[in-house]
């Protein structure tokens, strides 16, 4: 098992982060049953004011920069969720240029 942490960031609208939230209490099936495909085991997402922190637990061979693409090709839902979550989104100013979410270094494990 890998573990990974992500971070990104929603508009700075009341509205929005109200929304936001609303949609991932009821995430849609075909997206949590593409994310499990991938190797996706548990997936987390925090929220502090408008920074979101996501956790995942995946298989050995989960590689974000292979397996993300393959998830929104397995079901016409996961491009539509993604394309909304987009609406909602901001990339953190540490973003690497081809990242959307964040990828955290672990500097520490107890």
């Amino acid at each position: 098992m890998k573990d990974f942490a992500m971070t990104i960031s929603l508009k700075n609208d009341p509205d929005v982060i109200r929304t936001y939230k609303e949609f991932h209490t009821h995430v849609w099936h075909e997206v949590t049953t593409s994310l499990k495909a991938v190797g996706i085991h548990d997936m987390k997402i925090f929220l502090l004011g408008r920074r979101l922190f996501m956790t995942m637990t995946t298989s050995d061979d989960f590689n974000p920069a292979k397996d993300f693409p393959t998830y929104l090709t397995l079901h016409p839902k996961c491009r539509e969720w993604e394309d909304l979550m987009d609406t909602m989104q901001e990339k953190v100013p540490e973003a690497k240029a081809h990242e959307k979410w964040a990828l955290m270094e672990k500097i520490f494990q107890l």
